[in-house]
């Protein structure tokens, strides 16, 4: 029998509403993120920006029109749960043919969940678990673009394959020097191979599609020679002049793990079939969740979904506790963990010490703005969920009193279960005050000065992190200083750095109190040096590396270059490995 045949007609009504409001969104999704190469070929970064914050926006836009079609059309609070029941039946037949079926069911479940009370999401009204096969999709329209282009260069055509690759692109702006690029990118090709032994299925596969991001294209793929299968990534940038350079070549899965960074912007890329896309790039690195390389192709609220997914598996596979996470406990949020499980729980507390004069609204309002801006490989990506279920049972006793305590309006106890209304969850980092206090030498000059480093590319994104102590930042597992505690951020632009006046008489001078004005928005850098720098190691350090902080003229010149309109350049690799417009020194 066919769908269309079944008795329930709401439900089939219900079916077709819910792929047309999904088919829309990606719609609009895929032309929003095809027009970045627009706008990478006419420079327009703020253009860029804002498209990448916009898009964001997209998903619950569509939900909401989706929410709001289906009470328009149905007498929801009338319908049965075999209606819901069929209603999924029937949209599982109308994805059978689809090319992105993973994102439909994740956006079944978003609308249905704003529709029904959460005792119905269970497998029946929703899909906890994939209905319908991504392996092996295939768009077989006759002017598609496959998901990969291959290409199979001998040792005397390597050269001029490189170059028929970037031309593939169709890049409608003149590069600098392609052939000196080329021959940059095949130099640092031999030297990662340990030079060219071609074996009998030597070949070089490429995603179809650029990935654009804040002033860069990325060319993403692999080179296999034999058993041996080798990432690659190229960054193409606007040189001084305006012409394009292929800024450096990039080798092996460590290098491609900095650019999908947790703690970047989403890339804009054209994909007609992104299940592929996550295939291809966990192949490249096969240690990222498949959560977070759909986020990191900015289909995020599917990653939120497999991220569930998969902490829901850990814990049926797992038996310690949620705890309260270590460290020093916050003012604003209650942070917890599962010592197996590689992410915190933040929930925003109900009350808060005098010192912090902020709302609910405004946290949420900063970690929306961190999740819209470009988080320069500084800023950890959030997921933010609502009413997420939890066993009592592994809850730590003392865990469950602090949340009764300081969060009671998010927390409700429902038999087995406690719920959490609202909470973020970010990726787990060592603090690093901590990090500081077990390092040797050289790990804590490498600390600090990644610290400073981290302050100056937020400060280049217009970024003021407010809150500066070591205790707000995380050192990740490449090493990298990460910023994570959002409540206290400001755009740069929005602040005013000033120094601090002179005492006027000597009761001033000797005074403990402030004597000078504050105004709304006022920064001292250098008061920040008694807060940050009482470790005389640390201070040596810092004061070697990144002294320029303390001065108020750092930050006023960067705050008046981003009002004039620059956008400055953050790369997600190191300096070192650029070209820079000269040829390849092995």
């Amino acid at each position: 029998m066919f769908p269309h045949q079944l008795a329930d007609k709401n439900a089939w009504a219900i079916a077709q509403a819910l792929i047309e409001g999904f088919n829309r969104h990606y719609r609009l999704f895929r032309e929003t993120s095809a027009a970045a190469k627009r706008r990478f070929e006419q420079a327009d970064w703020h253009g860029q920006q804002s498209a990448q914050a916009q898009r964001i926006e997209f998903y619950d836009q569509r939900v909401n029109e989706a929410v709001a079609r289906l009470r328009r059309e149905f007498n929801i609070e009338a319908l049965s749960m075999d209606t819901w029941q069929q209603a999924k039946l029937h949209y599982i037949g109308l994805l059978v043919d689809h090319h992105q079926p993973e994102l439909a069911e994740t956006f079944f479940n978003s609308v249905t969940s704003k529709l029904l009370h959460r005792s119905y999401f269970r497998n029946d009204f929703i899909f906890v678990r994939p209905a319908v096969s991504t392996e092996y999709i295939e768009n077989d329209e006759p002017a598609s673009l496959p998901t990969y282009r291959a290409y199979y260069p001998t040792k005397d055509s390597l050269r001029e394959t490189w170059k028929r690759i970037v031309h593939n692109f169709q890049l409608e702006r003149e590069f600098e020097d392609l052939d000196r690029d080329v021959e940059n990118v095949v130099q640092a090709m031999l030297s990662a191979l340990g030079g060219f032994r071609p074996r009998a299925n030597f070949q070089i596969q490429v995603l179809a599609s650029l990935f654009y991001r804040n002033k860069g294209a990325y060319l993403v793929g692999r080179i296999i020679n034999g058993f041996v299968e080798t990432p690659v990534a190229l960054p193409i940038l606007h040189g001084p002049d305006g012409k394009l350079v292929i800024d450096t070549a990039l080798f092996g899965e460590d290098d491609l793990l900095l650019i999908f960074s947790y703690a970047r912007a989403y890339f804009m890329v054209d994909m007609e079939i992104p299940s592929a896309y996550v295939q291809f790039l966990r192949g490249l690195m096969p240690r990222k969740p498949r959560a977070e390389l759909y986020n990191a192709i900015g289909l995020q609220k599917h990653g939120k979904n497999l991220f569930y997914r998969d902490l829901l598996a850990h814990q049926r596979h797992s038996s310690d506790k949620f705890r309260i996470a270590p460290g020093i406990k916050g003012m604003v949020m209650l942070v917890f963990d599962l010592p197996s499980f590689p992410y915190v729980f933040k929930v925003i507390k109900d009350f808060y010490p005098p010192q912090k004069d902020t709302t609910r609204e405004q946290i949420q309002g900063k970690y929306l703005l961190v999740k819209q801006h470009d988080r320069v490989g500084r800023m950890a990506d959030t997921l933010e969920y609502s009413n997420v279920a939890f066993p009592r049972q592994r809850f730590e006793e003392e865990l469950i009193a602090e949340l009764r305590h300081f969060c009671p309006s998010v927390l409700e106890e429902d038999g087995d279960m406690l719920v959490i209304k609202h909470l973020y969850i970010e990726r787990r980092m060592i603090p690093l005050n901590i990090y500081l206090q077990e390092a040797d030498t050289e790990q804590m000059a490498h600390a600090v000065v990644e610290y400073g480093n981290a302050i100056k590319d937020l400060v280049a994104a217009n970024i003021f992190p407010g809150d500066m102590l070591w205790k707000n930042f995380g050192v990740t597992r490449h090493g990298k200083v990460v910023f994570y505690d959002y409540d206290e951020i400001e755009y740069l632009t929005d602040c005013n750095f000033r120094r601090v006046p002179a005492p006027r008489n000597e009761e001033e001078e000797m005074s403990g109190e402030i004597w000078y004005t504050v105004n709304k928005g006022d920064v001292f850098p250098e008061t920040f040096g008694p807060f940050l720098l009482g470790n005389n190691a640390v201070r040596e350090i810092f004061m070697a590396h990144h002294a320029d902080l303390l001065d108020a003229a750092f930050w006023q010149g960067h705050k008046e270059r981003i009002l004039a309109g620059h956008v400055h350049d953050v790369f997600p690799y190191d300096a070192a490995k650029r070209f820079s417009g000269r040829a390849y020194r092995a």
